[in-house]
């Protein structure tokens, strides 16, 4: 616990709600239910061992603070995160409540380690980015960010079947989320791909017929299953050319499913989203 002026407001609570959430507690010596919430506040931030940091601040010797808060009545506790206040009460609440208030400021661990999983990924540590993964899970089964994320790593290193388990549990709004179904694809691609005609002989179909759409289709779903996004891209578009209604318009759908894949490489989604929006206009 710290008591803070309005010199030292912006170091004690707005800088430091960016790496822990702040409680700041407005109160005056003369305040009979002050009296009763500052030593609760104190122990709980003890029992709570660093997770969140309680600031304190007389409104006598503070005006200026206190009207910049517009506090009416004291007690009055703000939650400061991430620089912005994001909750407050008045008044001197049961231990119960404080706890309930407190707890929902509480980072999820669940995302605490989703974002040490994507930090170990942007540094190449792939073993430690799949363990992080795996505890933000176990910590947070319905985390559907976590999940997508982890069906992504599984993909890159083409464990289809994993990936696609990892899909499956979605919950139902993760599953229409566009990078889900955009996943699901490539997924699919690459189970079936092994049921697919080789692509030689895809390629020599569609010599012989160019009409031959569903060659197209199939010779696009090895292309994604490899990451080939441009030639995969060019049989796409051509089935749009061709015949926009095809397979209910699969070319067009499947084209902006290779964009959210290819996203690493805005340059190529960019220019072929122009040359589908011409095939459509």
């Amino acid at each position: 616990m710290i008591d803070t002026t309005i010199e030292k407001f912006q170091a004690d609570v707005i800088d430091a709600s960016m790496q822990t959430p702040i409680l700041v507690d407005f109160w005056a010596p003369w305040c009979g239910p002050c009296k009763t919430l500052g030593p609760m506040l104190e122990q709980l931030e003890q029992q709570y061992n660093g997770r969140f940091r309680l600031v304190k601040v007389n409104t006598e010797e503070e005006q200026e603070l206190a009207q910049h808060f517009r506090i009416r009545s004291i007690p009055t506790v703000y939650a400061i995160v991430g620089g912005r206040p994001v909750d407050q009460f008045q008044g001197a609440l049961p231990e119960a409540q404080l706890r309930e208030f407190i707890d929902r400021l509480m980072p999820n661990p669940g995302d605490i380690e989703l974002d040490a999983a994507l930090e170990a990924i942007e540094k190449g540590e792939r073993e430690a980015a799949s363990g992080h993964l795996k505890k933000a899970l176990a910590l947070d089964p319905a985390n559907d960010m976590a999940r997508l994320t982890y069906a992504q790593f599984l993909l890159e290193d083409d464990d289809a079947p994993a990936a696609k388990a990892q899909l499956d549990a979605l919950s139902p709004a993760g599953s229409q989320d566009p990078h889900a179904q955009a996943l699901a694809a490539r997924v699919q691609a690459m189970l079936e791909e092994n049921r697919l005609p080789p692509s030689p002989e895809l390629e020599a179909r569609i010599a012989k017929d160019p009409a031959d759409l569903q060659a197209r289709l199939e010779l696009a779903q090895h292309c994604i299953a490899h990451k080939a996004w441009e030639p995969a891209l060019e049989q796409l578009l051509e089935i749009v050319r061709r015949d926009r209604a095809f397979g209910d318009d699969v070319g067009r759908k499947t084209m902006v499913q290779v964009f959210d894949l290819a996203q690493s490489q805005p340059q190529l989604v960019a220019g072929w989203r122009r040359r589908l929006g011409a095939a459509l206009n």
